[in-house]
């Protein structure tokens, strides 16, 4: 299945320039691709000194150019953000926040740039006055949704700990773009037509629409000036530029007065954000006789946990005799991945939140990643079937909780950055303003997040119990969001960094790519590649068109209710390895977006 390594090799040679001595670093505006949308075969890439992953071609050769200077992983990281909150507005940017992992191969860190809920908020934000829960879009559209945004605050914050080269001049490349122009990609086209609230904010009509009311063309030269001033101040001023004086203003404003649906954001809110590290969520993970130590998010993200359930409780079924079919996953490890995946979705609906407000069972997160509760809820799958189709929360740490399940609701958006420097450190940040185009709020050249969308809209259930991911003041609301480091447990040493967008459905893309590297030996190319697969703890999801009736048929024979439909994921992810004693690094992009990988 693997694709030789040494014309990987060759392929990359002929596509890197030779890397430069560190020194002052000058952005070059690279020809402009222009990526299709939908889905475009990717080649994989091969490095041997660094790599960038991200999801658009000029923010990849913004973080592969400072690299190239001598900057470290979390500068490419900085540079990388400026120039997505341009070209790829619909699904992150400076307006919203992110969750970065970073190794510097003696510690794993945690930097948590979520958003979190305004002060004046309550449990009741997304009730209607009947006291029923609003319709989504009537929660997302508007200031009502918008969180206090972290990424800059995050990144400012990394940097300090971390950065090489000046912050300012990280800057360069998004600042560069936004004043001489960025063509419009296909899918920034597509996204644009078929959004249906995009047009009711002036601002982000006037930007993303020709005079005619349609979406600017394919091709067409989309300059921010406002967006360039405003990252010019943050480059002199650092991240106070941002949360206070006029930029401030001009975000508050705009959610405070929204004319329908109005928040509660304050100028106080915004200066007291401050971004937090927490300790990485690491737990062991076996394949093949190797034994890896798998590291991702902690709470507020429910992505670290559930992928590590799922990866945990496969581990303790068949699932591991069984190899793939003609390419693809086949119908009785689907069977065991969709159950496995039933079970982690229950606990996650009933345990996790922000650990600032809610405790975890038995006193730590760990316990729901121990190997005991594990192999009991493994016990419960039956490999031939039937599907219990929905599963209901265990009892980790045997402690009970007082809390009531989350019901399900929607998440969306998001986008993934994967980063290996030439001195090794390594980093997995995946960034968001929630849903497409965030709240369609857009001010001074960037839009904001409606990310406080992602709390539960109800606050309890119907007996009166709390929910644990329902709104308070000053929390951050759970996410799915699964940026991942992976390590040889025995050597300490990088094995892979990788991580997607996707909504709820991130926790399945990243676990995909995971299994499909550490248990099938797929390159990271190929394991993005392979077809997606899912359950949120109800219907199996298959994406439409990837695989064969028999496959459908076997899994709805087992009592599941299987939808076939489109799951865009937008992986990236690099690995670590060599060629005959040559170090290589193997980077893939999803074919469903896109990004691509950089390096020398």
């Amino acid at each position: 299945m693997r694709r030789p390594i040494l014309s990987l090799l060759a392929t990359a040679c002929l596509l890197a320039a030779c890397a430069t001595a560190p020194g002052n670093f000058a952005y070059t505006v690279p020809e402009q691709p222009e990526a299709a949308s939908g889905i475009t075969a990717k080649p994989g890439w091969a490095t041997t000194k660094f790599a960038v992953a991200a999801a658009n071609p000029l923010a990849t050769d913004a973080g592969y150019q400072v690299l190239r200077a001598g900057g470290s992983a979390i500068d490419a990281a900085v540079a990388v953000q400026m120039v997505l909150t341009l070209v790829e507005p619909q699904s992150s940017g400076i307006g919203g926040g992110a969750f970065l992992l970073h190794s510097d191969g003696r510690q794993v860190e945690a930097f948590d740039g979520r958003e979190t809920a305004p002060a004046a908020a309550d449990e009741r934000l997304f009730l209607g006055a009947d006291g029923k829960p609003l319709p989504f879009y009537e929660a997302v559209v508007g200031g009502r949704s918008v969180g206090v945004p972290g990424t800059v605050r995050l990144l400012e914050m990394a940097h300090r700990q971390h950065g090489k080269l000046p912050w300012a001049t990280l800057f360069q490349p998004a600042i560069a773009l936004a004043e001489s122009g960025f063509k419009v990609s296909p899918r920034l086209n597509t996204l644009v037509k078929a959004d249906a609230h995009l047009k009711q904010d002036p601002t982000a009509a006037a930007y993303f629409y020709a005079g005619n009311g349609q979406a600017h063309a394919v091709g067409h030269l989309l300059r921010n000036p406002e967006l360039a001033a405003v990252l010019r101040r943050i480059a002199s001023e650092g991240s106070r530029a941002f949360y206070e004086g006029d930029i401030a203003r001009a975000i508050v404003d705009k959610v405070q007065r929204h004319p329908t649906n109005p928040g509660r954001l304050s100028m106080a809110d915004l200066a007291g954000y401050q971004p937090k590290q927490r300790a990485p969520l690491c737990h062991d993970y076996r394949s093949h006789g190797r034994d890896f130590n798998v590291c991702g998010f902690p709470p507020p993200s429910s992505g670290a946990i559930a992928v590590g359930q799922i990866l945990g409780i496969l581990g303790r079924t068949q699932a591991a005799t069984l190899p793939l079919q003609d390419g693809l996953p086949s119908a009785d490890w689907l069977h065991l991945y969709t159950e496995a995946s039933r079970l982690a979705f229950a606990d996650r609906a009933q345990y996790v939140a922000d650990p600032d407000f809610v405790q975890p069972p038995g006193g730590s997160w760990m316990s729901l990643l121990a190997p005991d509760y594990l192999a009991q809820r493994a016990r419960l799958i039956q490999p031939a079937g039937p599907s219990m189709k929905t599963a209901t929360p265990g009892t980790p740490g045997r402690v009970a909780t007082s809390h009531a399940p989350m019901p399900a609701q929607p998440e969306y958006g998001t986008s993934h950055i994967s980063i290996i420097d030439g001195q090794g450190n390594a980093l997995a940040m995946t960034t968001t303003i929630e849903d497409q185009f965030g709240a369609r709020q857009m001010v001074k050249g960037f839009l904001l997040n409606n990310e406080l969308t992602d709390f539960s809209f109800e606050p309890a259930d119907a007996q009166g119990q709390p929910i644990a991911n329902r709104v308070q003041p000053g929390k951050r609301p759970r996410s799915s969001m699964a940026p991942t480091l992976v390590f040889d447990k025995a050597t300490k040493q990088l094995v892979m960094t990788g991580g997607s967008p996707g909504g709820a459905l991130i926790i399945h893309f990243t676990a995909k790519t995971l299994y499909g590297v550490l248990n099938w030996g797929l390159t990271p190319q190929q394991a993005i590649d392979m077809p997606n697969f899912a359950s949120l703890n109800g219907p199996s999801l298959l994406e439409e068109k990837r695989f064969p009736p028999a496959t459908v048929e076997a899994l709805r024979a087992r009592g599941a209710e299987v939808r076939e439909q489109a799951l865009t994921s937008g992986l990236q992810a690099i690995t670590v390895g060599n060629a005959h004693g040559t170090p290589v690094l193997l980077g893939g992009a999803d074919p469903r977006r896109e990004g691509i990988v950089m390096g020398d």
